[in-house]
């Protein structure tokens, strides 16, 4: 299997929602008072402890936080609304210690923003809870067969280029990333590594009013270009290899050096990440507990996927997520029931 085989989850597996369907009536019961109904007592580690969790602004992150929170409670802890804010921010938040934990920060994309706000000093990123990830630039597999696109810098070539081209200045759109994400850093390095700022333009919003105006252009059957990433519902949607192709590029070119050719030699510009859970430093040494947590626990891609995937259907509350959230627990409660008998014992040791 090549390396990016495991990256194209694309939601159409029988995998899919195997714990949304096996829980759909007990779910639909399970309240979120419910799923919070162990009263912590006095010996558990986080028994009155206030935990505060960040997210970005990307509603698909809150799965992932929510299932820690959901985890912490086990311990004790009392976690308090999850609050929406750009990267940048909550990684700085969370060292001057004004929030507790983010666990969608990406490694290595979201490096300056750990060493901005102070690095292993006043931060700790532990575990691995999801990955791999990858990210990069997609176009309809039409075009690419039909013109032989392989490479992202075959867009120098304004012939090329004007097949992208939505409002007739003759540039490729590239739909691309928010501000704020940090892949929109790397895609503009991109832009200039390549040599793509003549054919190509960067168009920046919404990503997700864009990538919506992306999809229905390919479902008018027109050429599209476009950044995105896994785990997302989007390859669900477009799928790669089907609907859509990844585009090489061609040469890694990362400010880090870092090297973004994969294990079966293709390049798509953008080194594979893992979620990974970052926590302010001097809690997270009084919190032994809450730092195993955090160490043990992993979240397949293919269930974020599927997550994301039921979102998009139209269950995007915040109590839809919750019974998302207690449904995947309750599939997985010997895996789960694991990672708290970890936390607790590194309590007591």
């Amino acid at each position: 299997m090549h390396h990016i085989e495991h990256f194209n989850v694309t939601c159409k597996t029988q995998r899919r929602f195997k714990w949304f369907s096996a829980l759909a009536l007990a779910a639909l019961a399970l309240t979120t008072s419910l799923a919070m109904a162990q009263t912590p007592d006095a010996g558990l580690p986080g028994k009155g402890i206030k935990v505060q969790a960040l997210q970005s602004s990307i509603a698909e992150e809150t799965f992932q936080t929510m299932l820690v929170d959901r985890a912490l409670e086990k311990l004790g802890y009392e976690p308090q609304p999850i609050q929406e804010v750009d990267y940048p921010t909550a990684h700085i938040a969370i060292a001057n210690g004004d929030a507790t934990f983010l666990a969608v920060h990406w490694d290595p994309l979201h490096q300056d923003y750990y060493d901005n706000a102070g690095g292993d000093g006043k931060l700790l990123r532990t575990g691995r809870y999801a990955g791999p990830a990858a990210q990069g630039y997609l176009i309809d597999k039409a075009s690419a067969d039909k013109y032989r696109i392989t490479s992202i810098d075959q867009l120098r070539n304004p012939e090329v280029a004007k097949l992208f081209d939505q409002d007739g200045d003759g540039k490729a759109d590239l739909t691309g990333c928010n501000p704020g994400w940090g892949c929109e850093a790397m895609i503009e390095n991109h832009m200039d590594a390549y040599k793509l700022r003549a054919t190509v333009k960067h168009v920046q919003g919404s990503y997700s009013a864009l990538i919506a105006d992306t999809i229905g252009r390919y479902k008018r059957g027109e050429p599209i270009l476009y950044y995105t990433w896994t785990p997302y519902w989007v390859s669900g949607v477009l799928v790669p290899g089907k609907d859509v192709v990844w585009l090489q590029v061609p040469f890694s070119s990362n400010p880090g050096k870092t090297n973004t050719r994969l294990d079966d030699g293709s390049d798509y510009g953008f080194a594979v990440n893992t979620t990974r859970i970052v926590v302010n430093r001097a809690w997270a040494e009084k919190n032994p507990a809450a730092v195993k947590l955090f160490e043990v626990m992993r979240l397949p891609i293919a269930d974020i996927n599927a997550q994301n995937e039921r979102m998009r259907s139209g269950e995007n509350t915040q109590a839809d997520i919750a019974r998302h959230t207690a449904g995947w627990i309750e599939f997985h409660q010997q895996l789960f029931d694991s990672w708290i008998a970890q936390a607790l014992a590194a309590a007591k040791s």
